[in-house]
């Protein structure tokens, strides 16, 4: 159930990050991992995993979702903004991350909400671009100045080694900040967002 302004307690705010890799060793999952210990005080990055769980979609489900996909329209209506970090697979977004959005098209929880996408790789502009199309086609409030490449040196690289980068380090900061700014420059507040 999402939170009215009135009952929220004060916290920064709620980033639900999503790697759209479903490899363990994930570079999209260490880069957002690398984010929430960079991300300044005022936001907070929460990973959801459960997404790679859920059923292919079949749009005659709709009315009678499983619960895997209820759980994540929740998780995504109550967050402040979205991270997302996708790789690249065959010039696209990978299928399972797509049926993942599939889900959510017709019920609406990215309408209006701030979304930003990383890149781990210089070389995935296909997926990048065609991710961010989806967002907007689903009217997200796609903040593109947070949306921005890591270009990683190799995809070999954990969260610590990530953190040790300047380079990295830099270029995420950057993100975090402008969809800090974002949040700010919509009238929200850690009090009241």
């Amino acid at each position: 159930m999402a939170h009215s302004s009135m009952d929220r307690p004060v916290l920064p705010f709620r980033i639900l990050t999503l790697s759209g890799s479903l490899r363990a060793a994930s570079s999209n999952s260490a880069l957002l991992e690398a984010a929430a210990v960079l991300a300044p005080q005022q936001l907070q990055l929460v990973p959801y995993r459960g997404w790679g769980a859920l059923p292919s979609f079949n749009p005659d489900l709709e009315g009678a979702e499983p619960a895997g996909v209820l759980a994540f329209r929740a998780a995504l209506r109550d967050a402040d903004a979205i991270l997302i970090a996708s790789p690249e697979y065959a010039h696209g977004v990978p299928g399972a991350f797509k049926n993942a959005l599939d889900w959510v098209v017709g019920s609406g929880e990215f309408i209006n909400k701030p979304v930003a996408a990383i890149n781990a790789s210089g070389r995935a502009s296909h997926a990048q671009s065609s991710l961010l199309d989806t967002l907007a086609m689903m009217n997200a409030d796609v903040v593109l100045a947070a949306s921005l490449t890591v270009a990683l040196p190799t995809n070999k690289l954990d969260c610590a080694a990530m953190l040790a980068d300047a380079g990295i380090a830099a270029a995420l900061g950057e993100a975090l900040d402008a969809l800090q700014e974002h949040l700010l420059s919509l009238g929200l507040s850690v009090n009241n967002s």
